[in-house]
């Protein structure tokens, strides 16, 4: 299997046509299936259902399709690292966020970055959950993460970056969008629009949280993004318990309404421990000194710590792990 296969088979499964996909690549439609064809053959498998107006993947074709993404995006990313020390600049770094991350964290680290590692360049990959961003830097495909802890991975380090409040989103014209502070329990009859992910750092809190305040949340609606939960929310479809930095996002129809109870949700810079990266361990200390991320003081929290722990500006959560 070659490189100019995969991009090949890539560029057709992205199209689902083989004529777009030849004009795509700069080339005939003919060599083109020639070269699905020998792939299939090689693989012992077929990787389209070809009609007259369109192809589709098979079940095989499907399973190549993540494969080959990961594998051209790793050699981009090596040609780009390669090009870029040739070059004598630092290197590059990918980064993943939540989408939350990005409209806060993200603009800082970038300036720290800027101004103490001069030539590094970032690459940003926003709006990705903490369970996808744990996956993506144990396959190599972003190298670091501002994500919510506590990990569920071995082979991964992180350092706290802030500890966020939970505030009540609700409908505008909901009973309780007020100014005054609201006591979990009086959400106990409420429908909750939750994220619909596995393994969702937010969405344990919040169910902690609720089931400490004497209920189990009625998860009605899901969501896999924070706009999207917003957007549900607007349409008077239930309440959400979210990180105060959703306070960034103006959404029409609803209020964000502050959280008597101490809960709290974490926010954490986290990486492979075992990558030798000099720009990653560069760009780690200027963090680390301009206060981005805390000291490496202290062994990682317990996920249920975080409700029940005080709120300083920085509580270490890192070592390996």
């Amino acid at each position: 299997m070659e490189i100019r296969q995969l991009h090949y088979f890539l560029t057709v499964a992205r199209t689902r046509h083989f004529g777009r996909a030849a004009d795509r690549l700069h080339m005939a439609q003919s060599p083109l299936s020639q070269a699905i064809r020998q792939l299939e053959a090689q693989l012992g498998v077929a990787l389209f259902t070809r009609t007259t107006r369109r192809v589709e993947l098979t079940p095989a074709g499907e399973a190549l399709l993540q494969d080959a993404e990961r594998i051209l995006d790793s050699i981009e990313a090596a040609r780009t690292r390669v090009q870029l020390v040739g070059a004598g600049n630092t290197g590059l770094l990918r980064v993943g966020s939540t989408g939350l991350a990005a409209l806060r964290q993200l603009p800082q680290l970038a300036r720290i970055a800027t101004r103490e590692v001069p030539g590094l360049v970032l690459r940003f990959q926003p709006d990705l959950l903490t369970p996808a961003q744990e996956a993506a830097l144990e396959e190599d495909r972003i190298d670091l993460a501002v994500l919510r802890p506590p990990l569920r991975r071995t082979g991964l380090s992180s350092r706290l970056i802030t500890r966020e409040r939970v505030v009540l989103v609700a409908p505008r014209s909901h009973r309780l969008a007020g100014e005054e502070p609201v006591g979990l329990a009086e959400l106990r009859d409420e429908d909750f629009v939750v994220y619909g992910v596995p393994h969702s750092v937010v969405d344990t809190v919040v169910t902690q949280a609720c089931l400490a305040a004497g209920f189990l949340p009625r998860r009605t609606h899901q969501a896999a993004e924070t706009s999207i939960v917003l957007t549900l929310v607007a349409a008077g479809l239930g309440v959400a318990l979210l990180p105060e930095s959703v306070l960034a996002l103006h959404v029409e129809g609803v209020r964000f309404v502050p959280v008597a109870d101490d809960v709290h949700i974490d926010l954490a810079l986290a990486w492979r421990s075992d990558d030798p990266s000099p720009a990653l361990a560069r760009l780690l200390e200027a963090l680390e000194a301009n206060g981005f991320i805390a000291p490496d003081l202290a062994p990682d929290l317990a996920p249920d710590m975080a409700l029940d722990a005080p709120a300083p500006d920085a509580v270490p959560l890192g070592g390996a792990r």
